[in-house]
């Protein structure tokens, strides 16, 4: 990312999707939008423009090119993005325009059903160090202390899902992973309706505040923070008797 010099905007982020052997792909197209999207959050940008990515000199399909991008941004704007006003596409000929104006909409319709009708798969971890338990302070609503997660992706087990929410947010590698409880009340989300399936883990590495993360921290059991975000004081007081009370019904 560069300053925009004499262009009527604040930055240039300088998203590559044609890699070495000079092909682009789906999967560098989809790591150049999520990227790039990670630079608005960082950054505190109001808007963004994106020009249709790979659609150029790397000759990818306008109409999966729409596909991807759409699925990056719909999935970005779901994690709640403070300040953010506007995503615009800009598209460079009428046919390319037609065709992302098609996709892109069909996407967000799509989206907005399902926000509306069905629950959102979400993951948490909680992982456990020498010192205590791993939190990251999150850095958009909703605001407090919170353990290691986000959605699902398509095609994502929720395993790897949650693998990959800790790498993102913590940079701990999980080992000893374990499946622990489901959290399903609707009102558990302020923002919308998510259904948690909540992992054990032992952390390896060394803790790092990353991507979604403003803080992180190691809290002994016996003093977690007075402010935690959604329902995940209640998840850690279940699992904490689970763990010390094996006789207990969460333990079963």
């Amino acid at each position: 990312m560069t300053a925009a010099g004499r262009l009527p905007c604040r930055y240039v982020i300088h998203a590559a999707t044609m890699a070495m052997d000079f092909v682009t792909g789906e999967e560098s197209i989809r790591l150049a939008a999520r990227n790039a999207l990670k630079r608005v959050r960082e950054q505190g940008m109001e808007s963004v423009a994106f020009p249709a990515l790979g659609c150029g000199v790397g000759g990818f399909p306008a109409e999966r090119a729409a596909r991807i991008m759409a699925e990056e941004t719909a999935a970005f704007l779901c994690e709640g993005v403070p300040g953010l006003r506007e995503v615009r596409f800009v598209l460079f000929d009428a046919p390319t325009f037609w065709t992302f104006e098609k996709v892109v909409g069909e996407h967000l319709g799509y989206i907005q059903r399902k926000l509306g009708r069905y629950p959102i798969p979400t993951v948490d971890a909680v992982i456990e160090t020498a010192g205590g338990i791993v939190l990251i302070e999150r850095k958009n609503p909703p605001y407090g202390w919170a353990l290691p997660g986000g959605f699902v992706d398509w095609g994502e087990s929720l395993e790897a899902a949650v693998r990959r929410e800790a790498m993102e947010e913590t940079g701990l590698e999980l080992e000893e992973l374990r499946q622990f409880h489901t959290y399903s009340e609707p009102g558990r989300d302020p923002r919308f309706h998510t259904i948690t399936t909540v992992f054990s883990a032992r952390g390896r590495g060394e803790p790092v505040a990353r991507d979604d993360a403003a803080g992180i921290a190691i809290f002994p059991p016996d003093r977690l923070p007075e402010k935690m975000a959604f329902d995940h004081r209640r998840i850690l007081r279940d699992y904490l008797e689970a763990k010390f009370n094996p006789s207990s019904t969460m333990a079963k």
